[in-house]
């Protein structure tokens, strides 16, 4: 046996599988992966929610949160594959097999074969965890938990630590993430634009629930969004105001107490888009109508949209100008409309690709 064959050996796995949103990179996670090192003879990251827009779930791209992990585990950083992972809110098998080929991926380019002892690393805690159990074919290292404020948390302090009596938030941030991790958020706060938008944000959301915190029973809001094809593109609005404010989404809004479904996605996507087509024409182009319900779709709360999808497969785009809650309203070619994920509110990527077809 040769000297790298023996320091291989002394690994249980070949690579152990850490996946994760990492918003942002704390103490937990940190003590997993150092668990892993011990473990594996390498770690493979995969950084989850990596084509979505920046919102205060999701506030750090891929690229941002990758240096927080590598900038936290320098000393180890040949050691670790790191890799983007996308959500597929509406199909588990979708997101399943992403996981299989990102992992088999970066086995082979890392030079490993079929015999890799490849197993995956996480804390089932609670249903959450549900994922863990999803992937039979690698043995699971559970660990402890760590204790450390949650994610959740730490972002909740992180936009409050503008406040006049933030210091304390800003102490706990300190005490959970890693030094370099704490000096990437510390910058993040004091020097980007971006994170001045996520506060407004913020804002909006606690006063949004705050409104319904009294109600007998917690609210499902039901909205509508249309899905309009022409030749080829897509109708896409941009969002005017917060959530969201700047992105790009599907022309729709909530239903009225005195119409029904169909009645207030039409109303919503005249109003806000000024679509010069006739109703009967509209009515008319239906071609299929979906309900998307994941829970987590929407900041504001729990959110159900049916979607109506309208399809026109050739003649001249229709003019088209922005209106009530959209600042600007545009036709975007189809395959272009389906790589906007960083730039689309909510879940609106996830209902294209429903409706067109690769979802």
């Amino acid at each position: 046996m040769d000297r790298e064959t023996g320091a291989l050996d002394r690994f249980e796995f070949d690579y152990l599988v850490f996946i994760g949103r990492f918003e942002p990179f704390h103490n937990g996670h940190a003590a997993v992966a150092r668990h892993a090192l011990a473990r594996a003879r390498k770690l493979i990251f995969l950084i989850g929610s990596a084509d979505t827009p920046r919102t205060i779930k999701n506030p750090w791209t891929v690229a941002e949160r990758a240096v927080m992990i590598q900038s936290t585990l320098a000393e180890q950083a040949e050691r670790l594959i790191l890799r983007p992972l996308r959500d597929h809110l509406y199909n588990e098998s979708q997101w399943i097999a992403a996981v299989q080929r990102s992992v088999a991926e970066a086995v082979r380019v890392d030079g490993g074969d079929g015999k890799a002892r490849i197993g995956l690393i996480g804390q089932d805690k609670d249903a959450s965890s549900y994922y863990l159990r999803e992937f039979p074919q690698w043995p699971l290292a559970d660990v402890r938990r760590t204790e450390t404020l949650s994610a959740t948390e730490l972002r909740r302090y992180l936009f409050e630590a503008n406040r006049l009596d933030s210091h304390g938030g800003l102490m706990l941030i300190r005490a959970n993430v890693p030094g370099p991790v704490f000096e990437m958020l510390d910058a993040f706060r004091k020097t980007s634009p971006a994170f001045a938008q996520l506060v407004v944000e913020y804002q909006f959301i606690e006063k949004y629930r705050a409104a319904w915190a009294d109600a007998p029973y917690p609210p499902t809001f039901v909205t509508t969004d249309a899905v309009v094809v022409h030749s080829g593109h897509v109708l896409l609005v941009r969002r005017r105001a917060e959530p969201g404010k700047g992105l790009w989404a599907l022309p729709g809004g909530f239903v009225g107490q005195d119409e029904g479904l169909l009645d207030a996605c039409l109303r919503e996507l005249r109003e806000e888009t000024r679509l010069k087509l006739p109703m009967p024409v509209l009515r008319g182009s239906l071609r299929h109508q979906h309900v998307f319900d994941h829970p987590e779709r929407s900041l504001r709360g729990r959110t159900i949209t049916h979607a109506f999808h309208f399809d026109f497969p050739s003649g001249e785009l229709p003019d088209v100008r922005g209106g009530d809650d959209a600042d600007k309203a545009r036709w975007i070619a189809v395959s272009e409309a389906l790589e906007m994920g960083p730039q689309l509110y909510e879940d609106h990527l996830h209902i294209l690709e429903f409706f067109l077809g690769r979802g």
